[in-house]
């Protein structure tokens, strides 16, 4: 199933009905049309800032002297070429070279260091358990990237620029601010992991706000390489996946874990004698490997190879090469996450305080005093996890762990600044130097972490870690519902547009998805125990479950579902594809 369709680009929401419609006044919504009528004028938003023209020509294709320019700035200077390999007509592993890259730098948020606390919390409280889930989210995450990969490859878009374009400036506006809340959230947490890494590193000696002001300056330096090159970039962001394969992989290997209970955790789903805190913490995994800031990320990466979007053949083969590089790429990272789960199931399953209390004293470890003198079972961070690795297995797995936090957390806070980068350049239409936009989009990530940092003390983050995998959680829905919206649409996508089988499959997908993480978010508020705090969460619930409404109520009806516009025509009529003739189309 390829999940394309080999019919005309229609527009309107029967997908048959030929020109749209323009509803009649009283039937437009308080947010107007559910999608912009761009062949008009734009009273809402800056319809020429963003290169609306009229409808006789297509947005992507330059005028005469314009051909180096795009529609929105892209973030790379240069793109990829893609060699033309004769000898292998079906699968070209030279090409597939040319396509690696993009996939990798995606696969960094499946191993930032809100992830890693997740595998190692999982593997303290559940054991090899829920080493099922994992895999199964791994491999609905890759479904998922590759509906993003799908639409930049096709559009030539990511999926910021085409929200954009697609929808009407207040949706569009509180899109973007949603996103931008899930970047500040996934930078927190990124940001604090490297500063743990450091603080454990140096001993204690440098604080916590130390190691901030660290990774806010080296990350600065380090998002000027791909200046030298892309493919320098890309193999620094390699380099840095290779340090965390190798010592979490360490870690595994002195640990020794159990290969019969680790393969039964994998393959057979089931969690025998598990409670609450094992499905809290099987939610936790679902939500920390899905995340919305990196739908967009993803999309927008693509767009540094070169391909003829004219060319059916070429889109269809950029589509089957990247897809193909983000397998590889998420089976090392899922296999990076076993590592961790397996470490802290093997390790430190059914440990007490009192336990490693024990342990650290008698290896005379500084931090001793980390774990109370009781018998409740061990809960474990980053932090706390380095340290229970030190105490058992000596000061090299402690300073492996770190460098391997470190590894992670410098990766995924890079990743998430290109993320704000593309997220605001595209909702914004942004055309600042590349350092104001850069500065910009750190200054509104870093501000928030850089205040935790000061008032807050290394040993007690767990708290605000739930609060940030409750904040990403509610963002979900407004990555997941646009990128099956825009990439069901034959407007957007024409002959690529998602058959039956991924929309009804998308669908179920991203519908189990975000409930999942809403039984996450309802089961934290649960736990408050203030009733002003309900009354608060209730009225915010209504604001957020009536947008999250409309953005289903729009998917449904891209999706097919015409009765839903309630006599109102829904049109996406501006083409973001290059149109083709049946003739290309056989090629």
């Amino acid at each position: 199933m390829t999940g394309e369709q080999n019919a005309e680009p229609r527009s309107a929401p029967e997908m048959a009905n030929g020109a749209p419609l323009e509803p009649l006044p009283e039937q437009r919504s308080a947010m107007g049309p559910p999608y912009r009528d761009l062949r008009a004028s734009d009273e809402d938003g800056p319809a020429e800032s963003i290169g609306s023209v009229s409808g006789s020509r297509n947005t992507l294709q330059p005028l005469q002297g314009e051909e180096d320019e795009e529609p929105f700035s892209t973030y790379f200077d240069s793109k990829i070429p893609i060699p033309e390999d004769e000898t292998h007509s079906c699968f070209s592993f030279r090409k597939l070279w040319a396509f690696t890259g993009p996939g990798f730098l995606m696969s960094i948020a499946y191993l930032d260091p809100g992830n890693i606390e997740s595998d190692l919390q999982s593997g303290a409280v559940a054991g090899f358990k829920l080493l099922w889930v994992l895999l199964l989210a791994t491999v609905i995450g890759l479904l998922l990237q590759r509906l993003a990969a799908r639409l930049g490859v096709v559009t030539g878009l990511h999926l910021a620029e085409v929200c954009n374009r697609q929808y009407r400036k207040v949706p569009r506006i509180i899109l973007w601010l949603m996103v931008e809340l899930a970047i500040i959230g996934s930078d927190m947490q990124e940001v604090i992991g490297s500063a743990i890494a450091i603080n454990l590193l140096s001993v204690g000696k440098i604080p916590l706000w130390g190691g901030v002001l660290i990774t806010i300056a080296d990350t600065f330096v380090f998002l000027f390489l791909d200046k030298y090159g892309l493919r320098k970039l890309e193999a620094f962001f390699g380099f840095l996946i290779t340090i965390m394969a190798l010592t979490f992989g360490y870690e595994y290997v002195t640990v020794k874990p159990d290969q019969k209970q680790l393969l039964r955790g994998l393959f057979v789903p089931e969690c025998p004698g598990c409670g609450t805190p094992q499905l809290e913490q099987a939610v936790g995994i679902v939500g920390a490997v899905i995340m919305p800031h990196n739908m967009y990320l993803h999309s927008a990466l693509v767009k540094s190879r070169q391909v003829n979007r004219s060319n059916p053949r070429e889109v269809r083969e950029a589509n089957k090469y990247f897809f193909a590089e983000s397998c590889i790429a998420l089976f090392v990272s899922f296999i990076i996450n076993v590592f961790v789960v397996s470490v802290f199931a093997e390790a430190f399953y059914k440990k007490t305080n009192m336990d490693v209390h024990e342990v650290c004293t008698n290896a005379s470890s500084v931090h001793a005093g980390l774990f109370p003198s009781n018998n409740n079972t061990l809960e474990v961070d980053i932090y706390k996890g380095g340290a229970v690795l030190g105490c058992y297995f000596g000061p090299a797995a402690l300073y492996i762990w770190a460098i391997g936090i470190l590894a992670a957390g410098q990766s995924s806070t890079m990743t998430g600044t290109y993320s704000g980068q593309f997220v605001m350049e595209g909702f914004l239409n942004l055309r600042w130097s590349r350092f104001a936009r850069v500065l910009l989009t750190r200054s509104i990530a870093i501000t928030p972490t850089l205040f935790v940092a000061i008032f807050q003390d290394v040993e007690h983050l767990t708290g605000m870690n739930d609060f940030l995998n409750v904040l990403m959680s509610l963002q979900l829905p407004f990555a997941l519902i646009p990128v099956l919206t825009f990439t069901s649409l034959p407007s957007v996508m024409n002959d690529f547009a998602n058959g039956l089988f991924w929309k009804i499959g998308g669908g179920l997908v991203i519908l189990l998805v975000c409930s999942i993480n809403m039984y996450f978010v309802v089961a934290y508020v649960m736990a408050l125990n203030h009733v002003g705090l309900y009354v608060g969460a209730a009225i915010l619930s209504i604001v957020y479950l009536a947008f999250v409404a409309y953005l289903t109520w729009l998917c449904l009806i891209a999706l097919g579902a015409s009765a839903l516009s309630c006599g109102t025509t829904v049109s996406v009529t501006r083409s973001l594809l290059p149109q083709h003739s049946p003739a290309q189309h056989d090629k």
